[in-house]
């Protein structure tokens, strides 16, 4: 099978695994965590660096980071083209300086597949004989992708051919939000893509800690990266305050008896019989 063949085969697998049909997907995040023990986070970063794994070893389990950006499409494009590093398991792989290697083009071939399924494609546009501008920022908007990756999806379903596909591939998901009115909704979208976000699991167990009274609320405000301030009111207002521990206290009576043999100190001194 050839990297675009077994991107796209990973893909399907995925979806039906997790009962995920040919429909759009909606936070990606929460759906990775949720169906998967791998931990995603949103965090800051370099312009030049869009996301990374690591994985423990001894655990199996990943660590998704992707940075915050203003581009939703793209952010979703990188969460899914890393989840694809995992479910290959591409960890010992050196990365070409000159080319993008096998690996790279299949995890590309299953993000585009797993985020914009081709029937799903051909469930919502239906049988026609030709689709305009309106139609792909229809696909562009359900499926939450970039212009290019939806013009490829159609290309693929055969819905438009190869000239209109790198036409429409050059247009922004910005002028077509404007163009057919959800300029809004895109504005929605850059703004949760442009957010940290902590990894849900790890975030809910330093809350409980924190509930338990162990652990302080500098260390869930640094973990959301939010004030400490921000992070108070907000455990407060859910209810949630740390227990104070109340080591238990006895009084004298509350000891138990103790029998203390003294016989041995009523023995008498053995004579001295040193000369």
């Amino acid at each position: 099978m050839t990297s675009e063949q077994q991107g796209r085969a990973a893909a399907a697998a995925f979806r039906a695994e997790h009962h995920l049909g040919f429909q759009p997907l909606g936070d990606l995040v929460a759906l990775i965590e949720r169906a998967t023990p791998h931990d995603v986070t949103i965090l800051d970063a370099t312009p030049d660096e869009h996301g990374l794994t690591m994985r423990d070893p001894v655990r199996g389990v990943a660590f998704i980071g992707i940075a915050r950006t203003r581009n939703p499409m793209r952010q979703r494009s990188t969460l899914a083209h890393e989840l694809a590093h995992v479910v290959f398991d591409d960890w010992d792989g050196t990365p070409s300086l000159t080319s993008r290697s096998p690996q790279e083009v299949r995890a590309d071939a299953f993000a585009r597949h797993l985020l914009v399924p081709l029937q799903g494609v051909a469930e919502l546009l239906g049988d026609r004989d030709s689709v305009a501008a309106r139609d792909l920022s229809t696909v562009v908007q359900s499926f939450l992708v970039s212009p290019a990756m939806a013009a490829i999806a159609l290309q693929s379903c055969g819905y438009i051919d190869e000239s209109t596909k790198h036409e429409w591939m050059t247009l922004s998901t910005l002028h077509l939000a404007t163009c057919f009115g959800w300029s809004d909704q895109y504005a929605s979208l850059q703004n949760d893509a442009d957010r940290l976000r902590s990894p849900q699991r790890l975030l809910a167990r330093a809350i409980n800690g924190y509930g338990e009274g162990v652990i302080s609320a500098q260390a869930i405000a640094t973990l959301r990266g939010i004030s400490l301030e921000a992070a108070t009111d907000e455990l407060s207002a859910a209810g949630i305050i740390p227990r104070t521990p109340r080591p238990p206290w006895l009084s004298a009576a509350d000891l138990p008896m103790v029998s203390v043999d003294l016989s041995d100190l009523d023995d008498e001194r053995p004579e001295d019989t040193t000369p």
